[in-house]
């Protein structure tokens, strides 16, 4: 086992660099496709409440489909789902929008996992790699019966690369993550205030 090991190890950091090469350019397709996602799902969620909770309390129920079937929002899709069970009761509204808010939510969260797994893990590919380019540079080090620190340091320089590129590497995909996953939450937040704004006014309409 330990031949085995000594053997990819004198391979040297190379190959690992091209596998973070990879690795970025899949965080970047990522980020690129997530961005596109999400920016088709923005609207104008203020407008969106007011306009809503203005028609609703004059129980328009046809202007209020009407304002979230016209918003490019997320959140207007889930209230659409309460919009067309309004007359169902305020149960099977909650259920619904929950439902839908649910589906929406996987179709938002898809691919967040490749941003999430390379930007932990990156660093310790990278990491790996100069540990290989390292044994690597004592090996041949040890074959050519050459010394000195300038030696030394021009092996273990040379297999820092790989580090470095690793944290290169993650640093994007943790920002893009992060960033993705606080404006899931603000989404979460306002479909959680639309949802409550829609069920207010169907229990208010149902009371004697």
């Amino acid at each position: 086992m330990a031949d085995l090991f000594l053997k990819v190890a004198l391979l040297g950091s190379g190959w690992v660099l091209y596998v973070l090469v990879l690795a970025s350019i899949l965080s970047i397709a990522v980020m690129v496709d997530r961005w596109r996602v999400f920016r088709a799902a923005k609207g104008d969620i203020v407008a969106l409440m007011d306009g809503l909770a203005s028609r609703l309390e004059k129980k328009d129920i046809a202007g209020a489909t009407a304002l979230a079937e016209g918003s490019t929002a997320v959140e207007a899709r889930v209230v659409l789902e309460g919009l067309w069970n309004f007359t169902v009761g305020a149960a099977t509204v909650e259920e619904v929008m929950a439902a839908r808010w649910l589906r929406e939510r996987q179709l938002l969260e898809r691919h967040l996992i490749v941003l999430s797994t390379l930007g932990n893990n990156a660093p310790f590919i990278g990491l790996f790699g100069t540990v290989l380019g390292i044994i690597k540079a004592f090996n041949d080090l040890a074959i050519s019966g050459q010394s000195g620190v300038a030696v030394v340091m021009a092996g273990i320089s040379g297999a820092l690369i790989a580090t470095a590129f690793g944290i290169l590497v993650a640093i994007p995909a943790v920002v893009a993550n992060n960033y993705f996953v606080t404006v899931l939450k603000q989404k979460s937040s306002n479909t959680d205030a639309l949802s409550r704004i829609l069920l207010a006014y169907l229990k208010a309409e149902k009371r004697p």
